[in-house]
């Protein structure tokens, strides 16, 4: 796989796909842009490289339709703004007024492309709309870790029509600190994963198993491995067709050695409300029918205790619903351990990302991912599309 720092791009016409899907408030402006931050270096390098610099980035999901709540015009401004310098605007990615805008730039100059997604090509991998992106370039570069993970045209599909193709700089920072810390990170490595359902992490608990001395489980998924074990916890999620399957997990975690640790208490409610009736409860009092919505402080207690002596740490998921007051304290028992942890710490992205920020150790974690979904196709032991696509 080329780097981008392995090309000359001097008067070159240099393709990028960023990740410009940017959470929005309720009148249009950017909540979050540390997607467009994490493009900077590379933006920069390009500008002093004097290359010709096109940015292109999905919004939202549109579905072939232009959708002007969708529109990459904000992230425009806004980087404009982090640059100091005027980003110029297209309503469009493909067609002759694209190709002629494009034409038009002069060296270090930065033009941003509209919505991809306004196609409905993109998505589908369409060779047709990935040869009308690869006609913009001299140089194909790939700096969206996020969505790397997808068979999409601005992601695959061009690589198989531009004339080089390389990774940029945050793709290559996401790759390398993910494998440091997973296949040559320090011992004992520490995975905590959490979320909602086992599904969605089954392929990535089964991979880890060959890496990790110890997993932390929490979320809703910990329910059904509860219930392997013969845990009934009443009117919470379970997902009863992977009950079997959560319980070969647990007994190949011990014919392993590796330590599997599920909560031994729980916060729990009667309904799925910010207002609902709360309480701690072991196990085996769980009042009939109330759902568990976090960790409780026994299994915090313990939860931290593991965390401690970690050499590193691999966490994708939250311990409960933290997005309620009345259930963070789970996920920032966690997150607290693991800022004070002098272990390397890796955080998925996603949910897991947003928990750090509002646990406020963001700052104190050694890598925040930018892409949930492409960090779990990592844990899951699989290549990324993209990657293959760039080789």
């Amino acid at each position: 796989m080329k780097s981008v720092r392995d090309l000359d791009v001097f008067n070159k016409r240099v393709l990028v796909r960023v990740d410009y899907n940017l959470p929005m408030d309720e009148n249009q402006n950017i909540a979050d842009d540390n997607r467009i931050k994490a493009t900077l270096p590379l933006i920069e390098y390009l500008k002093d490289q004097k290359a010709r610099i096109i940015l292109i980035s999905h919004m939202g999901r549109p579905k072939g339709m232009r959708v002007p709540e969708l529109s990459l015009g904000p992230a425009a401004l806004r980087l404009s703004q982090l640059t100091n310098q005027k980003i110029d605007f297209i309503d469009d990615c493909v067609g002759k007024n694209v190709e002629d805008r494009v034409d038009k730039l002069r060296n270090g100059e930065i033009l941003l492309l509209e919505n991809l997604r306004f196609h409905e090509q993109e998505k589908s991998n369409d060779s047709e709309f990935a040869k009308k992106l690869a006609i913009l370039c001299d140089v194909y570069v790939n700096d969206a870790f996020a969505v790397s993970h997808r068979d999409q045209a601005s992601v695959t599909g061009i690589t198989a029509f531009a004339p080089v193709s390389a990774a940029g700089f945050l793709l290559e920072k996401e790759l390398k600190s993910y494998y440091d810390s997973v296949d040559n990170g320090e011992k004992p490595l520490v995975a905590i994963i959490g979320g909602a359902k086992v599904s969605g992490k089954l392929e990535a608990l089964q991979n880890m198993l060959k890496f990790v001395d110890k997993f932390i489980i929490g979320g809703a998924m910990a329910n059904t491995f509860l219930k392997s074990q013969g845990t009934d916890t009443k009117g919470s999620l379970i997902e009863d067709d992977l009950v079997e399957t959560a319980a070969k997990i647990v007994k190949q975690a011990k014919e392993k050695g590796v330590e599997f640790l599920l909560p031994v208490d729980l916060i729990v409610a009667e309904k799925f409300k910010k207002d609902t009736p709360v309480k701690e409860v072991d196990l085996n009092n769980i009042p009939d029918n109330w759902i568990a919505l976090d960790i409780g402080p026994k299994t915090c207690d313990i939860y931290t205790k593991a965390i401690a002596d970690a050499g590193t740490i691999v966490w994708n998921g939250p311990m409960g619903v933290f997005e309620m007051d009345k259930f963070i304290n789970g996920t920032q028992r966690v997150a607290d351990a693991v800022a004070s942890s002098k272990a390397f710490s890796i955080i998925g992205g996603g949910d897991t990302g947003l928990a750090v920020k509002k646990c406020n150790v963001a700052q104190k974690v050694s890598y925040i991912s930018t892409g949930g979904g492409a960090f779990l196709y990592l844990m899951e032991g699989k290549q990324l599309p993209a990657v293959k696509a760039l080789q």
